[in-house]
């Protein structure tokens, strides 16, 4: 480019400050024209009403306009396996840094993927036990260790000066014979000495077996008295031994034990071979490592009684069998009465008061006790007599034989998930279950807590040669243990399905991920992290965001917590109301300044002056409640919780402490299955009484509502239905019909279409 004053070429510097990031005329969603200065690498909260626009300012304005920015910048090839974010409605942003958004969303639900997987934990672990694990025997247990000459013979070095040993090559161990061949070689090879079942004996003498024995043989290759001046004729007396009997020595120290040495993995007793460790016999998402019953998923499908007699208060009659309940033939009720006149039951008694032995039967079959059966065709009665399948036989059988879709989808109802019967739900093959690092498998790791485990990692005792080889490894463990622990998460176990996490947990741990990876210059963007954290912990969380902050980056979070407000170095008040009444920008500097804003509604409640009053009296209820007796689900400890009715109950504890267990995975699905006869699985417990107190239940969580396109508020509320049933009550003369069905979004109606885009 050349210079307007001497026509000669010059470069033009263009300098911006980076000190803050500039939004002018922002209008994406219900933002009104607002124009911002927020700093850089600091803490910034943007707080305000629900549907203020906070969101649109922090997602769907900055770090959708920072996402698009770095996507534009990558190749065509690239960009195509990334998602393209639409430009927002703003003028110009200045001063953006590649953005990074942690949000409130649903776990993953992929049944391989853990709380070790998302923190790269696990993958650390393969690592460590491929290069430092100890093999064991998954048979016997007996420790296997590979070792060359080299190294064994130093081994044997290291013992007591003075001590008498003799080296052993095991040529038969516990098999029977009488081994008259073997005797006769080990004689024309030059031994003179052999170990036969513990006793030492000389081959020169006769030797006479019990061939229906077992026996176990060694051949004694020599003796020594350890000392400096033995080591060539230790290191040839050795090599003789490992090539007589496969790679594996014995050394007796006379008066003492027996040490055993091996050239390659290898059992000598079960005579298993390990094959060489590596990372992927640790993975169970790898064959080499997975669980070869399931697959590394840690658990199997079976039939549940549980689900195919879903309510044992229910009569046989009354179709207390769930997968005949809805069945109309007579063929069915026919069976029912035959079972029960065989086994004289009464086919109106509650299924939960007849004897274990008549259930057994309903469920997994008569066995070899056969049942006088019948049927009625043409006013006639039929008889036979067979053994009864049994109702979980049967549906086994069909789940198997079927080719229908249908069908299986159908059987598939009455199953659960139990833990996998070889590995026990620890998803690896036994070999490499039976590796150890300080005593314990890597399935028993990860079982443990993440404040258990950081505890074994940080008093874990190696070797000199381990701890060199590990330093690394053991460093980025204990960091990510640590970092999971700052955030309020050390009572989640590594090998916790994230599917089984809330949308609190699945934040904080992509946040300590975040922070574990250390990455400077980023913007971060934060829906609401407090979510789901008990107070106690809210400060461990606000040092993490400082961590990050001090990182050299900069926070953007969008929270409503008053500990994280306060907090902030800068903080955005949006307002002044929600929807059409918000989108402006109330507030905008210090959180000291902010308590003493008169104009800002949160400044007003940190101040303290407006407060939420507490209610003068509170409801005594109806004198009814639902009690669960017994509640042993996940960390539960046979609880019993009364819960009144007619009132306003809240349950709460720390984070970890067994709410979500107690509510979500108990008095939940007990409830659904009794008033909607539903199939979900009830976690453990004895009883739960009081449910006919009521006659509804409603289950709202946070998993999204629709992702169709077609949907929206008024739609999903079931609103727009009478909208339309209104509209197709109009004259004729104003519309062409006057079906409901004119009125949808297929239809070019204006009116509808004000009345469809009104706020609700």
């Amino acid at each position: 480019m050349s210079c307007a004053l001497c026509l000669a070429p010059c470069a033009i510097i263009y300098t911006m400050s980076t000190d803050y990031i500039k939004i002018r005329k922002a209008r994406q969603h219900n933002l009104r024209d607002i124009s911002l200065d927020i700093p850089r690498n600091k803490l910034v909260v943007i707080t305000g009403l629900s549907g203020s626009g906070k969101s649109s300012l922090a997602f769907d304005t900055i770090y959708a306009e920072g996402q698009r920015r770095y996507v534009e910048s990558l190749s065509a090839y690239a960009r195509q396996f990334l998602e393209q974010m639409e430009k927002p409605d703003v003028d110009s942003i200045e001063g953006l840094s590649p953005a990074i958004a942690i949000e409130q969303r649903t776990s993953n639900r992929n049944p391989r993927s853990t709380v070790g997987t998302v923190t790269e934990i696990y993958d650390y672990l393969r690592v460590l036990f491929a290069r430092i694990g100890q093999p064991h025997c998954p048979k016997c247990g007996l420790k296997i260790s590979s070792q060359t000459t080299q190294q064994i013979v130093d081994q044997i070095m290291e013992l007591e000066q003075g001590s008498r040993v003799q080296v052993l090559a095991p040529m038969v161990d516990g098999r029977k014979g009488a081994h008259t061949q073997l005797l006769q070689r080990l004689r024309k090879d030059g031994f003179t000495r052999i170990k036969i079942d513990g006793e030492i004996r000389l081959l020169d003498e006769e030797i006479a077996l019990d061939k229906n024995k077992k026996h176990a043989i060694s051949v004694v290759v020599d003796r020594l008295i350890i000392k400096k001046e033995i080591q060539r004729r230790l290191t040839d007396s050795m090599e003789l031994t490992l090539s007589l009997s496969d790679g594996i020595a014995v050394l007796d120290i006379i008066g003492s034990k027996e040490i055993f040495f091996s050239q390659k993995a290898a059992c000598h007793k079960c005579g298993l071979s390990l094959p060489e460790l590596t990372p992927q016999m640790f993975s169970f998402n790898n064959p080499q490592g997975a669980c070869r019953e399931c697959s590394g998923l840690g658990t199997k499908r079976y039939f549940d009684p549980d689900l195919i007699i879903p309510d044992p208060d229910l009569s046989l009659r009354e179709g207390a069998i769930a997968p005949w309940a809805n069945r109309h033939s007579v063929y069915f009720q026919q069976m029912l009465d035959s079972l029960c006149e065989h086994y004289g039951v009464d086919i109106y008694a509650p299924f939960r008061e007849l004897s274990e032995d008549v259930r057994e039967a309903f469920l997994y079959g008569s066995g070899e006790d056969e049942v006088k059966f019948y049927f009625e065709k043409d006013d006639r009665r039929y008889s036979y007599t067979k053994t009864f399948e049994g109702i979980i036989p049967n549906l086994e059988r069909r789940y198997h034989e079927t080719d229908s879709y249908q069908v299986r989808e159908e059987i598939e109802r009455y199953m659960s998930l139990n833990p996998c019967p070889d590995c026990g739900g620890a998803r690896l093959k036994p070999i490499s279950l039976a590796v150890k690092v300080g005593g314990i498998g890597i399935h028993e790791i990860t079982a443990l807590s993440i404040e258990k485990s950081y505890e074994f990692f940080q008093t874990l005792k190696l070797s000199a040669k381990e701890k060199v080889i590990a330093v690394r490894v053991l460093k980025e463990i204990r960091e990510r243990l640590g970092f999971l622990r700052s955030v309020g998460l050390d009572y989640l176990a590594i090998d916790r399905s994230s599917g089984t996490l809330s949308g609190g947990e699945d934040q904080r741990i992509r946040l300590a991920t975040q922070i574990s990876s250390g990455l400077a210059g980023v913007l971060y963007v934060l829906d609401e992290p407090s979510i789901g954290l008990h107070q106690r912990d809210n400060l461990r969380l606000l040092d993490n965001l400082k961590r990050l902050r001090e990182l050299g980056n900069t926070v953007m979070v969008v929270e409503h917590d008053a500990e994280t407000i306060l907090s902030a170095d800068h903080v955005i008040d949006m307002g002044p109301g929600a929807g059409l009444k918000g989108g402006h920008v109330v507030f905008e500097g210090a959180p000291d300044d902010l308590v003493r804003d008169s104009v800002s509604l949160t400044g007003r409640y940190l101040a303290g002056k407006q407060t939420i009053p507490l209610p003068g009296s509170r409801r005594s209820g109806n004198g009814k409640a639902i009690v669960l007796e017994g509640a042993q689900e996940n960390n539960l400890k046979e609880i019993v919780v009364e819960i009144p009715l007619g009132v306003f109950t809240c349950v709460t504890g720390v984070s970890g402490s067994g709410k979500s267990s107690l509510i979500n995975g108990i008095l939940s699905p007990a409830l659904c299955q009794k008033l909607y006869r539903s199939k979900t699985r009830v976690g453990r417990v004895k009883s739960v009484k009081g449910i006919y107190n009521i006659d509804k239940v409603v289950n709202i969580d946070q998993s999204p509502i629709g992702r169709t396109p077609r949907s929206n508020p008024a739609t999903y509320t079931g609103a727009f239905t009478y909208v339309r049933e209104l509209f197709s009550m109009l004259p004729e003369s104003k519309v062409r019909g006057y079906r409901p069905g004119r009125f949808s979004f297929n239809v070019k109606g204006e009116d509808v279409k004000r009345a469809g885009g009104m706020a609700l």
